[in-house]
């Protein structure tokens, strides 16, 4: 007999997004390949692309500039930032090549600094908010790899706010707006799905943070103070912090029950000093800026591994890989099904045509087992009437003509739904 500990774990294992992945043939890993080296399946490839078009789309209209650096740079860069001396034993070991050492990129601020740097800038053009969706490499430990929660190569929806000391208070603010804006689009709900976390530095470790306790005080305060005017409920954590400033995290629970950190923004006063990121301010002088980092969606593939825990696997039908399956009841209605599927498919419709050699019956329960949102049945009558016949996911049927159906689906795509 079952304990009620138990039940539990296999609840738990059934939604797990490891177990749920492989079910619904999203991901997968290969020992040829690497260790904590996702390979996206098509119908896990048509997530991550939904995913990456809405974020960049929203960034966009957002006031983000949009950019691509480089996977690869040189070690000379990291050692300019920092980083190297701090993350070194999470970076993939130098590449030598004609006597230069090049490092697979952990993170992305450093390049988009380089960009920032390219010519002289105006206080007029500040903020400048330079955001990348962009592909990083970390040497995680065999036994820290779990899932797409924690691998060694992923896409961050990265960016960098380069600003006065002035702009730091409303664009922070901002960025608060856009995570919570797309928490809200992907169904996650504040203090039930995530929690902010307030994480900070601790002024006696001098080797894990940059000594400065007037800006590390300034930076926590500005920080705490946002979080305050907004009325979100935060902990604060103590010694959280990046080397470079303070970070407020948003902090999700997996299937295990383990706390990761799924959206961050971060307070950067060290990284303007290492490359001396001025700018030209009102008097004609030079002013130092201040740099806020930020994901807004997190690393896809942690998000991803979020989105199916929450849905189970049953996504809306925004996100979902497979929108509609059509179904032929029979050889006989081959031609109207291809027609069908052509005319969806033409609307940006994710479909799938089943014409395998199987009964109705067979055909219905995968496509529930695949969880797809929608089928359409087809027989005789609904072939000569130019109709479709629909069922849903709770097994609801009805009847209409395939431009009311093709009506219905997108203004529900087109709303998240």
């Amino acid at each position: 007999m079952k304990t009620k500990n138990n039940l539990k774990q296999d609840i738990e294992k059934d939604w797990d997004h490891k177990k749920l992945g492989r079910e619904l043939d999203l991901f997968t890993f290969s020992e040829t390949v690497g260790k904590g080296l996702p390979m996206f399946t098509p119908k896990g490839a048509a997530i991550r692309r939904v995913l990456e078009r809405f974020i960049v789309d929203e960034e966009i209209k957002r006031g983000y500039s949009h950019v691509y650096t480089p996977d690869i740079a040189k070690l000379d860069l990291y050692i300019k930032s920092g980083h190297y001396p701090y993350y070194k034993d999470s970076m993939y070991a130098p590449i030598k090549i004609e006597e230069e050492e090049f490092m697979l990129r952990p993170m992305t601020c450093p390049h988009h600094f380089e960009l920032y740097l390219d010519k002289p800038r105006s206080y007029r053009e500040l903020p400048i908010r330079y955001a990348e969706l962009a592909k990083l490499y970390r040497f995680e430990k065999s036994g820290e790899l779990m899932g797409l929660q924690r691998v060694r190569s992923f896409c961050l929806a990265d960016a960098h706010i380069i600003c006065t000391k002035e702009q730091a208070s409303d664009e922070i603010n901002s960025v608060l707006d856009l995570i919570e804006y797309v928490a809200g689009i992907l169904g996650l709900n504040k203090e039930k799905d995530y929690h902010f976390r307030l994480s900070l530095g601790d002024r006696n470790d001098e080797k894990k943070y940059f000594k400065d306790d007037k800006e590390w005080d300034h930076a926590e305060n500005i920080l705490r103070d946002v979080l305050k005017k907004r009325n979100s409920k935060f902990v604060e954590a103590p010694n959280e912090a990046a080397f470079y400033g303070p970070k407020i995290d948003f902090q999700m629970l997996n299937a295990n029950e383990k706390e990761d950190t799924a959206f961050t923004v971060q307070y950067d006063f060290v990284m303007p000093k290492r490359f001396k990121l001025e700018y030209i301010n009102e008097e004609g002088g030079k002013s130092e800026a201040i740099v806020v980092h930020r994901s807004s969606i997190g690393a896809i593939e942690r998000s991803i591994a979020f989105l199916i825990e929450k849905y189970k696997g049953v996504f809306p039908i925004w996100l979902s890989p497979v929108q509609v399956k059509v179904l032929p009841i029979s050889e006989k209605q081959i031609s109207y099904a291809n027609k069908v599927t052509k005319s969806l498919i033409d609307q940006s419709v994710r479909v799938e045509l089943d014409n395998r050699n199987e009964t109705l019956g067979a055909k219905i329960r995968d496509a529930q087992n695949e969880k797809v949102p929608y089928m359409i049945i087809l027989g005789d009558r609904e072939a000569e009437k130019d109709e479709v016949s629909v069922r849903n996911r709770s097994g609801e049927n009805s009847t209409m003509k395939l431009s009311k159906f093709i009506d219905i689906i997108k203004n529900e795509i087109d709303n998240y739904q």
